[in-house]
């Protein structure tokens, strides 16, 4: 954990309230030949926003890997598609922690242009060993940092 949590960092976006938001363009290289964004794309954008909420909310993942064999896994994603971006297109990745378990988190994320959401994305990550693969409680300073964000949190395991 880097200890400071910082309500904005370059780069990393900022939050309003509880709810990360990290700006982005659509570049050439994200679209498909029709000039939209190619739909396995927006995952892509929607883990940036959840790598930069951690790193705002003052969780550096590194040392979770390199000292404590943790990771944190997507065990479930479900997206809905509702229109397209498109190249040179602003947008925003949204992100709201809505569950906090004891082995997991939920992270509601919207990807946003001019206030319309594009597409809706519902992540379950959990925390889970790296040696083997097997889920790990959330380290207490993670949790603690993730706390404040939380809209309510439970002991369930992932």
């Amino acid at each position: 954990m880097s200890g400071a949590v910082s309500a904005e960092a370059p780069g990393s976006g900022f939050f309003e309230d509880r709810e990360h938001c990290l700006p982005l363009r659509v570049y050439y290289e994200d679209t498909d030949a029709a000039g939209i964004v190619y739909y396995a794309n927006y995952l892509r954008f929607a883990e940036r926003g959840r790598s930069e909420f951690l790193r705002l909310a003052g969780i550096d993942q590194r040392p979770l890997f390199d000292s404590q064999d943790l990771a944190f896994a997507v065990r479930h994603a479900s997206l809905d598609y509702r229109w397209p971006a498109r190249l040179d297109d602003r947008l925003e990745v949204r992100s709201r922690l809505v569950r906090l378990g004891a082995a997991s988190v939920e992270i509601a994320q919207r990807i946003v242009r001019d206030r319309q959401t594009l597409v809706t994305i519902m992540v379950k990550v959990a925390c889970v060993a790296l040696s083997d693969g097997k889920p790990k409680r959330l380290p207490a300073a993670v949790r603690t940092a993730l706390e404040p964000f939380a809209q309510h949190a439970t002991g369930e395991s992932a």
